[in-house]
């Protein structure tokens, strides 16, 4: 059987004020073509459906109505399981008699060690999901002294593995951070120093292991525990990622394969660097004008109005960085004292980009003396 593995869709997401609903339903159009292309058998969601606990009411409205085009056109299960962006309640309401249409949602903890049984033409697969958890629900749910997140998730594993059947194979979902995958800045931290990294080696013994939360695609520890990575880039830290889906493949053996099919974006999320010339030259002919632009400017001169300028070239020019700053700690600048500049350079360049032409050698003397008389003033006003 073959089904297809995604995450992190975070439908109802903003970038930096822009609503990227349109961009979700455009690649989840192509999830739906390789559905049918491949003719998969399921499709497991391992978490962040949503973006918030509540989701706009837009939001909303576009996933059902992706849902129950993508039944009508191609009638088969649905698995999802709740990530830390989702209300675990919220997602789960009616979720009782959703699963009599194909549509599973696995949001309680209470029910894990039940699985969503898939047919296939040689035999069944058992899918069981763990939605997202700490240490507290954990307790709280099955009265275990558990302390860490990767204590609970260990147990829940454990709990899972002591309920399957011999001889058929299974799969587990679960939306987790595995100790030393890669994150990205899009990522929401929901633990400080790291305490919320669990064990990759509990989940080995599955044949498949459909992971969420992390939005790089992604093997950890052994191949076939895996992240499909998220939909879309959701900040310009993933601008090197290549998103998609994962197609997964199972025989009554277990595993066969599991590979990534990328998703085309309707906007990309690029990072161009140069001189602003050389950006506005090259918009000139660029065919995706319209992607999401980070400009790192590598002009060593002030620049009049930098970003209105690149947003007449690329619309979308979202974020700029200046090459007398240097990025530091995620996305804090600061400010790099070595190419600092003096007033008169600053006014030199304001002069340049404004007229047309340098400034005199007479007009240079004048504004050094303007300078020197306003700094005099100053000094004796303090």
């Amino acid at each position: 059987m073959k089904f297809i593995h995604t995450s992190d869709w975070h439908i109802g997401r903003q970038f930096q004020n822009i609503s990227l609903l349109d961009d979700q339903l455009h690649v989840l159009k192509q999830l739906k073509s390789y559905a049918k292309e491949h003719q998969v058998d399921a499709i497991l969601i391992a978490g962040d459906i949503f973006d918030r606990t509540m989701p706009p009411a837009d939001a909303v409205a576009a996933l059902d109505g992706f849902l129950n085009q993508l039944r009508a056109e191609l009638p088969i299960p649905v698995i999802m399981i709740s990530g830390n962006h989702d209300s675990a309640e919220r997602l789960g309401f009616g979720s009782m008699h959703m699963k009599e249409s194909g549509l599973h949602i696995l949001s309680d903890l209470g029910n894990i060690t039940a699985p969503v049984v898939l047919e296939s033409k040689e035999g069944p697969v058992h899918v069981y999901g763990i939605p997202f958890n700490d240490p507290v629900e954990v307790r709280e749910a099955f009265n275990c002294d558990v302390k860490t997140y990767d204590e609970a998730h260990t147990y829940l594993a454990d709990k899972i593995k002591a309920a399957r059947i011999d001889g058929v194979p299974s799969i587990l979902m679960s939306h987790c951070f595995i100790d030393g995958a890669q994150e990205s800045d899009s990522e929401k931290h929901i633990s400080i120093g790291g305490a919320d990294r669990v064990s990759y080696q509990p989940l080995e013994s599955f044949d498949y292991v459909a992971l969420g939360h992390l939005h790089a695609p992604q093997s950890k520890g052994v191949k076939h525990i895996r992240y499909s990575g998220s939909l879309l880039k959701y900040s310009f830290s993933e601008y090197k990622q290549k998103k998609g889906i994962t197609i997964v493949e199972l025989d009554s053996n277990g595993l066969v394969s599991h590979k990534h099919h990328d998703l085309q974006p309707k906007h990309d999320m690029r990072v161009l660097e140069g001189t602003l010339e050389d950006i506005l030259e090259q918009g000139q002919t660029d065919k995706h004008k319209d992607d999401y632009i980070f400009a790192r400017l590598t002009d060593k001169k002030d620049i009049l109005d930098p970003i209105g300028q690149l947003r007449k070239v690329y619309p979308n020019t979202l974020q700029l960085e200046r090459t007398q700053f240097i990025l530091s700690n995620g996305s804090r600048l600061v400010a790099d004292v070595s190419l600092k500049r003096d007033e008169a350079d600053v006014f030199k360049d304001f002069y340049e980009q404004v007229m047309g032409h340098d400034l005199t050698d007479e007009q240079c003397e004048v504004l050094q003396e303007a300078i020197s008389e306003v700094k005099t003033a100053a000094e004796h006003t303090i």
